[in-house]
């Protein structure tokens, strides 16, 4: 097969298009999601970005830049631009030149020990740290010199150094390890409640343990990404039992607090009794608790500080679960940086932020460890089949004036409110007159003109 019949096209603003109709779609897809991110899929094409973020998450699964390269020859069409395939190499590199290492541990990795017990900055090289102490935000940061290529840093600077510095463009590997927290005994229960024994699915227990490591340092904080619908409570409930740690869980709201609580009742061995809802019905704080971010953000006044923040230090809590953390808003950023000791789990379905924080993702709750491809889920009957399909609604002359007149910010909310949709969307709902509907918007007052419409 020549090259022209491949399925890849990379451009020089690291995006990368990939051929639906291609015979070897799946391949290529398999191929990108390990080190680029999925910004849309339409009909013919589907686009990808590659971002810092992405390499170094692939990275930091231990994927080199030979193979990503190699697998992007393999797949494109033309030449990869020299620009991309020199940013690649550069980023990619970046990550494991920075370690952060416990007291002892820059001994037995040939380094540095520092004193204390405290924590260890060790570059490759004494250029490298060199480099870093001239960024006056890090400087601030940095303890005691220990040699030309580490030093000392406290505890309370662990999650504000690794933020300030990918800021800069250097990701930091996070081996400092972490404190246990009180512990708990928790099981997984071998019988479902609707009768019949019950298991982890051979991907959800690859998930666990992808984020465990063995139980060693490069394990223990992480972000695990699984399609909507392929059980990642039950994978945080996993992760939980093989811990046996009092555990902290953030979720979206009041409705997601009593699923977890439902699946935790249904598929352990914790007596209710031990579960907590700390939301605005009521404030149990139990070993293991389930609020919501809203809770966590909660204030009356803006000029006062955020009060349920107190939460994370009401127990020592020994694991931090952060459902969609997608959704994670920046005061719980903020927070998370002084909790650097405390294992931490993200869950979600995307690493797409809407703010652009993916950088705060990965250095505060720490890199991807695990990604369930929702297609191969599907071909595996764990998730029910998508077909997806996009319609594009022309604006009419009167409103097309309205949105070329708006800035670039309210271009967007014009051409989602286009009214024309509306006739469209009455036209989808006669032809699924007999299914169950579920209409997602932006925004409320075109969600409410709707609700008004369709009765």
């Amino acid at each position: 097969m020549s090259r022209r019949e491949n399925p890849l096209v990379i451009q020089s603003d690291y995006t990368v298009l990939l051929e639906v109709d291609n015979p070897n779609f799946e391949e290529a897809r398999a191929v990108l999601s390990t080190f680029a991110e999925l910004l849309k899929s339409p009909e013919y094409f589907h686009t990808y970005q590659i971002t810092p973020i992405s390499l170094w998450n692939a990275a930091a699964s231990k994927v080199t830049v030979e193979h990503v390269l190699q697998q992007l020859e393999q797949y494109s069409k033309y030449d990869i631009p020299v620009n991309v395939r020199h940013g690649i190499a550069d980023y990619m590199r970046r990550y494991g030149r920075l370690k952060l290492l416990s007291g002892g541990a820059g001994a037995a990795a040939g380094g540095a020990t520092g004193a204390g017990g405290g924590l260890i900055l060790q570059a490759d090289d004494a250029l490298l740290m060199a480099e870093i102490r001239s960024i006056k935000a890090v400087t601030a940061l940095l303890g005691t010199k220990i040699d030309g290529r580490s030093c000392q840093i406290s505890l309370f600077n662990r999650g504000l150094l690794k933020s300030t510095l990918i800021s800069a463009g250097f990701p930091v590997e996070d081996l400092g390890g972490y404190s246990a927290g009180d512990a708990l005994a928790i099981e997984i229960a071998t019988q479902a409640p609707g009768g019949g024994s019950f298991a982890l699915r051979e991907y959800q227990q690859q998930a666990v343990e992808s984020f465990y490591a063995g139980g060693r340092p490069e394990g223990g904080s992480g972000v695990i990404v699984m399609p909507c619908g392929s059980g990642k409570t039950i994978v945080g409930i996993g992760v939980m039992t093989k811990l046996q740690t009092e555990t902290l869980i953030l979720s979206t709201n009041i409705t997601a607090v009593r699923q977890w609580i439902e699946e935790l009742c249904e598929k352990t061995t914790l007596p209710r009794e031990l579960i907590g809802e700390y939301t605005g019905e009521q404030k149990q704080i139990m070993p293991v608790t389930i609020t919501t971010y809203q809770m966590l953000t909660h204030r009356t006044s803006t000029d006062e500080d955020f009060p349920h923040m107190a939460l994370f230090n009401r127990r020592n809590w020994g694991l931090i679960i952060y459902d969609e953390v997608h959704l994670l808003p920046a005061p719980v950023f903020r927070v998370t940086a002084g909790l650097q000791a405390r294992r931490r789990l993200g869950l979600t379905a995307t690493l797409i932020r809407e703010d652009g924080r993916e950088g705060e993702v990965f250095s505060l709750i720490g890199p991807k460890k695990y990604d369930a491809p929702w297609k191969s889920l599907e071909k595996q009957g764990w998730i029910a089949a998508a077909l997806c399909r996009e319609i594009r609604v022309p604006l009419d002359p009167e409103y097309r004036l309205t949105y070329v007149a708006a800035d670039r910010r309210n271009q967007f909310r014009v051409a989602s409110e286009n009214p024309q949709k509306a006739e469209i969307l009455q036209e989808i709902l006669q032809r699924h007159r007999k299914d169950r509907v579920l209409i997602i918007g932006q925004y409320l007052s075109q969600l409410e003109e709707i609700a008004k419409l369709t009765g």
